[in-house]
């Protein structure tokens, strides 16, 4: 199986009530193995991480009127996706937005035979289901933030091989 690296960049999307926007996706060969993740891709060209953020929140949600904050967490990862093994180095932005309607309109080939949808979350929510969640301490990162607002500086998280 080939491994591809990324370079990625990932936002933790809040609503006005402190809710996360996540993406439900699964494995296009296996659509009963699925997952909730946050909005984000790799870097295109001379992107820059912030950019990219941006643009993958608009492709991926509709949402372009968000104010971007600081990189919260850091992460290393890997995973088997579409028949490839996949080699990430991700930054998650804090991002705030007034808007809660989605659009689709935006998703790539890919994400059209691999996302069934979006859902905001509440840290309650996120901490009380059984359903698998990336990263995995995804529910007390948030909570962590809306009761202690960014960390100084970025967190690192983890390493998560699936």
């Amino acid at each position: 199986m080939p491994t591809e690296r990324r370079t990625v960049a990932r936002v933790v999307l809040l609503d006005p009530e402190d809710r996360v926007l996540l993406l439900h996706g699964y494995e296009p060969a296996d659509p009963s193995d699925t997952w909730w993740f946050t909005p984000g891709g790799g870097l295109e060209g001379a992107e820059t991480r912030e950019e990219a953020a941006l643009r993958e929140l608009k492709e991926e949600t509709g949402i372009t009127d968000v104010e971007l904050g600081p990189v919260l967490w850091q992460r290393q990862c890997a995973f088997s996706f579409d028949g490839r093994r996949w080699e990430q180095d991700e930054w998650y932005f804090l991002a705030r937005t007034a808007r809660t309607s989605v659009s689709t309109d935006g998703w790539s080939e890919l994400e059209q035979r691999s996302v069934t949808g979006l859902r905001w979350w509440t840290s309650g929510e996120l901490s009380a289901t059984r359903e698998t969640v990336y990263p995995t301490t995804l529910a007390e990162l948030l909570r962590q933030l809306i009761d202690e607002g960014p960390p100084s500086r970025p967190l690192r998280l983890r390493t998560e091989r699936v």
